[in-house]
């Protein structure tokens, strides 16, 4: 039976393997357990790993250190991938006031826990610690610790594990309590504000408009189209024309505009009565209508799936000339843009071409339009981003008055490049697409190693901390630290900003990165708007938490 207790309780890759695979299912399993109406998810991983932990069950430093690592590596990584092609169109109109908001919050949060270490002398890793659970943001909790590792204390400080432990459950809670509270201080009524969200959306639900016209201004008389557009100099598609005589044809830089000619128009909605008054006037005309009897003409969505056409743009292609086809618009990640010539395309786009049977064919080949190529992973984009994340994040830069250099770390390098390679990949030629389901496995893989073996690392001390140790007020410092910046950005944004109630949800669940107050939020409104604002600010968000908590262990510790 020596096998068994080697097993159990020996420290071999077995063993190792063996208890990280029992934690992580368990941990997931019992997260899915609501009180309440909340759970915590995949977080319960954490706490799986303190009781086997405290139970005498552990893993060789190293090789738990080398997992931790590299789980953290694979999560954050995995969301700059995701959050990063909204990243810099967040800050946009009003983006930016979310983003101001959701900023101030992790700033009050870090002034409120200097100043509760100077008040109460609780060590500043340990106050991080408190921090990064209090707003349940775990990458914060690896940046403080791969920063406090950097400042050359190898042997690490499990306060910091523990302080996160402590004030996480109460963190979930305190984030729907403010949110809660909120609600009642200004007297929401969910009814209107439901319809508010509507009148506000109902003018930017579509992200291209089509239009049907009829060529009414003398001045584009006998004018070719290529002309007419750089006219009017604003970003829109011809697709079709309609001839006095019935006759329809598929609209070409070249084709002529006559008088009472009809054309099909895809613009984006905020050049809508600009175009209309240049053109002539909107008539009512169904997409049956526009449809030729001509069986040879189609009207179909392609995808993009090879290679060698990410990152070039439509002009580069000359898909129009060559084949004789009209590109009208580009969906991407389901939302349609207006087939401009400068628009790069990315493989995962689905491009809506109309043309003849045979130029369509040919037009698929050209871009591909193979799903099962989709499916295949692209690993070496994936790596190449790591590579250089691991690479940024080890780099020292010099801050004057900073009494050591600041490494972005294993945190915060990885979640940067991988922000970037998303939105500038494709101009590299690189690959970035993934689809949701392989994004979403990375990620909770990489989530659930990093928590596995944070509990397994905290857990011996756990209980004489939280008994013996002054963990109770760590759980109240927690709790301050929680609620206080929430209520009081709240009570601004409801109350100076305007904001409506749902998108208010969202920017709290946002700025402190909190899946199960998203789910609250979402339930709760009955529509996505909590999710679009909690989009808008998680990555500037989860950027901030990350540089705040190494920034507070490079100057107090």
């Amino acid at each position: 039976m020596d096998w068994i207790n080697s097993l159990l309780w020996g420290d071999g890759i077995a063993h190792t393997v063996l208890l990280l695979a029992f934690v992580i299912a368990a941990g997931i399993r019992l997260g899915k357990i609501k009180i309440g109406g909340v759970s915590l998810g995949i977080t319960f991983v954490l706490f799986v790993g303190i009781a086997m932990s405290h139970f005498g069950f552990r893993v060789n430093h190293e090789v738990l250190h080398f997992v931790k690592e590299f789980g953290l590596i694979l999560f954050v990584y995995a969301v700059g991938l995701q959050v990063g092609p909204g990243f810099f169109s967040s800050f946009k109109k009003g983006g930016i006031t979310l983003n101001l908001l959701a900023a101030g919050i992790v700033v009050f949060g870090v002034l409120i826990t200097i100043l509760i270490h100077f008040i109460t002398d609780v060590p500043m890793p340990t106050m991080v610690g408190i921090l990064s659970g209090a707003v349940t943001n775990t990458p914060g909790l690896g940046a403080a610790q791969d920063a406090y590792a950097g400042a050359g204390n190898t042997d690490g400080d499990p306060s910091i594990a523990l302080g996160y432990a402590v004030a996480y459950p109460l963190g979930v809670v305190g984030i729907i309590f403010s949110i809660t509270v909120i609600r009642y201080i200004f007297r929401v009524n969910m009814a209107s504000e439901n319809e508010r969200i509507e009148a506000e959306d109902a003018a930017k639900r579509e992200a291209v408009k089509l239009l049907s016209l009829e060529v009414q201004n003398p001045a584009l008389y006998n004018k070719d189209i290529k002309t007419i557009i750089g006219l009017i100099n604003r970003e829109l598609v011809i697709s079709r024309v309609r001839r006095p005589d019935g006759r329809i044809d598929i609209a070409s830089p070249h084709s002529v505009l006559c008088e009472h000619d009809k054309v099909l128009v895809i613009t984006a909605p905020k050049d809508y009565e600009a175009i209309t008054a240049f053109i002539g006037r909107e008539i009512d005309m169904s997409s049956e209508q526009w449809n030729t009897r001509d069986a040879d003409l189609l009207s179909r969505r392609i995808l993009v799936t090879r290679p060698e056409i990410n990152g070039k743009s439509l002009a580069q292609l000359h898909l129009r000339n060559r084949f004789g086809v009209n590109i009208t618009r580009v969906n991407r990640s389901g939302i349609d843009l207006i087939a401009r010539p400068g628009l790069a395309l990315q493989v995962g786009d689905r491009v809506m071409v109309v043309g003849h049977r045979e130029a369509i064919a040919g037009v698929e080949k050209e871009l591909g339009n193979q799903l099962k190529r989709l499916n295949d992973p692209n690993l070496i984009p994936l790596f190449i981003g790591i590579f250089l994340g691991v690479l940024l994040g080890s780099i020292p830069f010099a801050f004057p008055g900073i009494p050591q250099p600041i490494k972005l770390g294993l945190a915060g390098g990885p979640l940067i490049v991988a922000i970037l390679v998303s939105v500038f990949g494709p101009k590299f030629k690189l690959v970035t697409y993934a689809t949701m389901s392989a994004n979403l496995m990375l990620r909770e893989i990489g989530i659930c190693l990093f928590l596995a073996c944070v509990g397994l690392e905290a857990g011996e001390r756990f209980v004489s901390t939280l008994v013996d140790g002054g963990g109770m007020l760590w759980v109240a410092l927690g709790v301050i630290i929680t609620v206080v910046p929430l209520l009081t950005f709240g009570i601004i944004g409801k109350g100076l900003c305007k904001l409506n109630y749902f998108s208010l949800m969202g920017l709290l669940a946002g700025s402190t990165t909190d899946p199960p107050a998203l789910a609250y939020s979402t339930a709760t409104a009955g529509n996505d708007t909590p999710s679009v604002c909690y989009a808008s600010v998680y990555p500037l968000t989860m950027f901030l938490r990350i540089m705040c908590a190494q920034l507070l262990i490079v100057l107090f510790v």
